[in-house]
């Protein structure tokens, strides 16, 4: 009798953890990066009412008989199929298509995340919700290292990118082989020092009665004049002159036909200094940073960890994750790479709960719940009436 009443209560304790289990689920349905858990149950120990016999000559072998002493929850597991992206436009919002969590750093301690809802503070570290710090590689002058040890992310709008000293100029375009000798064309641009200042680069080009001459002139001062050899209109001699200052001009793609006047300095590689004003994130996680020189340099470089059993992961709450000892060590990597997922910016993971299925479930533990109680209540009214009984 007493074995059909605790069985009963093993069922109201195990479904009561189901409608925990369900409730969680439903309440999470707007988390960012929610994974949805189910409740998976086991029976108890049996108790052997009688043991199997083994067949002899006069007789058959019978089978064992054991009465079930209820249920039990065997374990709650966590569903991580990818929810939904949701486009929000902010390009600090992130979100990993496929395996890997965001490491991030919570008073020292590392946890993991899949809730991309990114922001910076005012020391302009790129944080979670809760204030954890994302972890990353950054930039050292547009260069990301990420063989190291992540650290935390820091973005300062403002922040400088280094200026980079003038090297090469590239000239295009024609110069009319039926222009009068005399002509001068003179063709300036903007070049840069070490220091990021601003100077000119000018090129003279002047029509001889032999061809065409060319001179520069720049901040370490002028050059002589050197004969362009022209054959079929396409330049083969020199294709490139260098400046006083040491700037390598091409004239490669400079020709020499008649009737038209497009000669010009068409680029160069120097540029000044510049501070950040905005930053977008690409596929394998680079912080891609635009600055006020009109240069687009990484700043940094989101770090992914990924797990042998990402299910052993223990829930530490504000969306975050642990490692345990089940879960076993995180491997950080970049995103895209091999075993990694790709990021998408401007983007959040939606929680994957499915209300359909969580209100079944709901539906289900709940009658299993009233057939358990009906089961306690059942055995109750037997043992009042054993009671009776044994009082008359």
């Amino acid at each position: 009798m007493l074995r059909s009443l605790y069985s009963g209560i093993s069922g109201l304790q195990s479904q009561q953890t189901m409608l925990d289990t369900t409730a969680n689920n439903i309440a999470n349905v707007n988390t960012v990066g929610f994974k949805s858990s189910s409740v998976e149950f086991e029976d108890t120990l049996s108790q052997t009412l009688s043991n199997p016999t083994t067949p002899t000559a006069g007789v058959g072998g019978t089978n064992g008989g054991q009465v079930g002493l209820g249920v039990r929850v065997a374990g709650v597991t966590k569903n991580l199929v990818e929810g939904s992206a949701q486009t929000t436009g902010d390009d600090k919002d992130m979100m990993i298509n496929g395996d890997g969590y965001f490491p991030v750093s919570v008073n020292g301690r590392t946890e993991y995340t899949r809730d991309g809802a990114f922001s910076l503070d005012t020391a302009g570290n790129l944080v979670t919700a809760d204030g954890g710090i994302v972890q990353g590689w950054p930039a050292v002058n547009g260069a990301v290292n990420n063989g190291g040890i992540p650290q935390g992310l820091n973005i300062r709008v403002g922040q400088m990118s280094q200026p980079q000293a003038t090297s090469t100029a590239t000239v295009t375009g024609n110069l009319p082989s039926d222009a009068a000798n005399g002509t001068v064309l003179n063709r300036d641009i903007t070049v840069y020092n070490a220091n990021g200042a601003e100077s000119q680069l000018s090129l003279a080009f002047t029509k001889t009665a032999a061809g065409w001459n060319v001179a520069t002139s720049d901040s370490g001062g002028a050059t002589a004049a050197q004969a362009l050899t022209f054959t079929n209109g396409q330049l083969t001699a020199p294709t490139t002159v260098t400046s006083a200052s040491g700037i390598a001009v091409n004239l490669a793609a400079a020709t020499d036909y008649a009737g038209t006047t497009t000669a010009g300095i068409s680029g160069q590689n120097g540029f000044a200094a510049g501070t950040l004003q905005s930053f977008t994130v690409s596929s394998d996680g680079t912080l891609q940073g635009t600055f006020s020189n009109g240069q687009i340099q990484p700043i940094g470089q989101v770090a992914l960890a990924t797990f042998s059993n990402p299910e052993g992961l223990v829930a530490d709450g504000n969306s975050n994750f642990s490692a345990s000892t089940n879960s076993g060590v995180a491997q950080y990597g970049v995103a895209g790479s091999a075993g990694f997922g790709s990021i998408t910016g401007g983007a959040l993971e939606q929680s994957n709960v499915d209300l359909s299925q969580e209100f079944t479930n709901l539906i289900i533990a709940q009658r299993a719940f009233q057939a358990s109680a009906r089961v306690v209540t059942t055995s109750d009214q037997i043992l009042q009436q054993l009671d009776q009984l044994q009082s008359s």
